[in-house]
């Protein structure tokens, strides 16, 4: 998970994580959450810790150290122990160096805080959590580690106390006044490295004396869960991806591409966000037949259905057509071989506004 010649391979080889996540969820046969208690089963817990993969540690507002083990939780996570490759990833894009402040975005487990506490020294530290327990038991854990990082429990989208030299997030941020306070925080000349929520882009950039940051999307893809304000993310548009799978549609006919699991093919999944920011997704098989549903807060939504790779059946009802939105981006794919995505020029600006840019292509998220 980390090249020998490393500078973060001791740090990681140092950290001994599995006591950072002494509990954790794991979707059993039926995908239900079931929960894993480490201490009662040393082997399992050894080789979930120790393997380069994400551990989930909250579910909707229940945190597994909090959870009794007949707990069956619904929801979507809300808090994981991030995959060590990923860490290490987000680590190096931020361009750390020997006294330069940090502030890690997303305490969660605490792995980040302790890779960089081991790599640049407590003091250079700064990890900040919207959760109040995520905070403290992070701390705990690495203080008996003996990492001693500075500890903020605080919504990032309304505040971020301090000023640093660079931010790492791993949580994804959503362009506009959540934004506004993160850029805030950045230092002029500080570098930031975060993903977008809704996507798998990562963006890095250079804040300047006007206050802008500028940078690029990386030719690199992640995907973080998105920050949230309170003990759960808001809800999903559960009622309109439940019309998505009964009602006839407005409009109904037939689809040029096969169906696609939109939420997995990241480069799709990203640009229809910058296109029609807000979009929510669902996809299930039956058999051969394959679904996708889309459902934006507009009230519009799309169903296609279809066997296996054949021309799918599309019902769409609402103000915009999503599914036509969709198979527009995937033709661009087709015919020019890329999406304008990786590689684009970024400008964030004070607002909290994400300026996209590459060759004649333009595109702004968050502005209102």
């Amino acid at each position: 998970m980390t090249d020998p010649d490393s500078r973060w391979l001791v740090p990681v080889a140092d950290v001994p994580r599995h006591e950072l996540v002494p509990r954790w969820w794991e979707r059993d046969g039926s995908g239900a959450w079931e929960l894993r208690d480490g201490p009662s089963d040393p082997e399992a817990w050894a080789e979930a810790a120790y393997a380069d993969r994400s551990l989930v540690t909250r579910v909707g507002p229940l945190h597994a150290d909090q959870a009794e083990p007949d707990d069956r939780p619904e929801g979507r996570p809300t808090s994981s122990a991030t995959l060590p490759s990923l860490v290490v990833r987000m680590l190096r894009h931020g361009r750390l160096g020997d006294g330069l402040s940090l502030l890690d975005l997303g305490t969660g487990a605490g792995g980040l805080a302790a890779y960089a506490c081991y790599r640049l020294g407590d003091a250079c530290v700064t990890s900040l959590d919207v959760d109040p327990y995520l905070v403290r038991a992070a701390g705990e854990r690495l203080a008996d580690m003996h990492c001693y990082p500075t500890l903020i429990t605080a919504d990032a989208t309304r505040e971020v106390p301090g000023t640093y030299d660079r931010i790492v997030s791993t949580v994804a941020l959503t362009p506009g006044p959540g934004l506004r306070p993160v850029v805030g925080a950045l230092a002029y000349g500080g570098r930031i490295a975060t993903t977008l929520a809704r996507t798998s882009l990562i963006i890095t950039g250079w804040k300047d004396r006007h206050g802008d940051v500028i940078g690029q999307v990386e030719r690199d893809m992640a995907g973080f869960m998105p920050t949230r304000s309170g003990a759960d993310h808001p809800p999903a548009l559960t009622d309109l991806l439940t019309l998505a799978r009964q009602a006839h549609g407005e409009h109904t006919s037939t689809g040029r591409y096969p169906v696609v699991d939109v939420g997995n093919a990241w480069e799709l999944r990203s640009m229809l966000e910058v296109t029609l920011p807000g979009v929510e997704l669902d996809y299930e098989t039956n058999g051969h037949q394959r679904t996708a549903y889309l459902a934006h807060p507009d009230g519009s939504w799309a169903r296609a259905s279809a066997e296996r790779t054949d021309p799918p059946e599309v019902h769409q009802s609402g103000p915009q057509r999503l599914w036509d939105a969709l198979e527009r981006i995937r033709n661009r794919l087709n015919a020019e071989g890329a999406l304008p995505l990786l590689g684009a020029r970024v400008r964030l600006t004070p607002d909290g506004v994400v300026h996209l840019s590459r060759g004649r292509w333009r595109a702004s998220m968050g502005a209102r």
